[in-house]
């Protein structure tokens, strides 16, 4: 899907798909267009996530990357936006993996704060604006300090937003005044990377959701989503208290 609304450059409802995998380790790539026609047609979802940590990116070959954004891409055409999780710690293989999903139909990028060597904030600009400049796709950054080991401050994010390409944040940081900036400051669409938190970070002025819970909850968090954007809060709330249950019980943090 190339089109898009500039509010919701990535729709509103994606889910950061898993990725089948046979019994002996293989791409299942029939489960995995099975599953996408699924959450779009079924689940009410207008965007995916593919090669997330979700989806086991970091256990997986770049040739199998590629692989699985082709074949999800093929198998829902222009009915959802498909974003690839590009990010790693290594700017010039993030590029690579960049480069490589614009080839396979990803209609944008999602690239996570490089993780582990906990970067200084002038390191993380650095990183994105180099991933952004390399690719004519339209970028999601990923702020998840509670895996990455270090967040993107929101001078930082207010910085990357003037890039043209930076267009967009799945956040995970449960920090809704800084967020709640940012969205004010800037053009940044803000997804909520936390599905228990979808609801709060829609008051502060976030357009959707990149959730997990979503492969069976689809059709009731985009009905939450809905009943906000019509005003209809009562509504909103309830849905929200009925799926924090699934929010929250899906999760599981050794």
């Amino acid at each position: 899907m190339t089109a898009a609304d500039p509010r919701r450059p990535f729709g509103r409802l994606l889910t950061a798909m898993v990725t089948p995998f046979g019994l002996s380790g293989e791409l299942d790539l029939d489960a995995a267009t099975g599953l996408a026609a699924h959450l779009v047609d079924e689940q009410g979802n207008d965007g995916l996530v593919v090669n997330g940590t979700t989806g086991e990116s970091p256990t997986t070959s770049d040739v199998e990357k590629a692989e699985l954004i082709r074949a999800v891409a093929d198998a829902v055409g222009d009915r959802a936006h498909v974003v690839a999780g590009v990010g790693t710690f290594d700017t010039v293989h993030t590029i690579h993996l960049a480069e490589q999903a614009a080839k396979a139909g990803a209609d944008g990028l999602l690239v996570v704060t490089p993780y582990y060597s906990r970067p200084p904030q002038a390191g993380l600009l650095a990183h994105f604006r180099a991933v952004a400049d390399s690719s004519e796709l339209p970028v999601m950054l990923y702020d998840i300090p509670g895996r990455s080991g270090t967040a993107i401050q929101t001078e930082t994010l207010i910085a990357l937003a003037a890039h043209e390409r930076v267009v967009a944040v799945k956040d995970a940081k449960g920090d809704l005044v800084g967020s709640s900036r940012v969205i004010a400051e800037t053009d940044l669409a803000y997804y909520s990377g936390d599905d228990a938190v979808t609801l709060p970070l829609l008051s502060v002025g976030a357009v959707g959701v990149v959730g997990t819970s979503t492969h069976f909850s689809g059709t009731s968090t985009l009905a939450m989503i809905e009943a906000f954007e019509r005003g209809d809060v009562a509504t909103a709330l309830r849905l929200h208290r009925q799926l924090l249950p699934i929010f929250t019980g899906i999760f599981r943090t050794q």
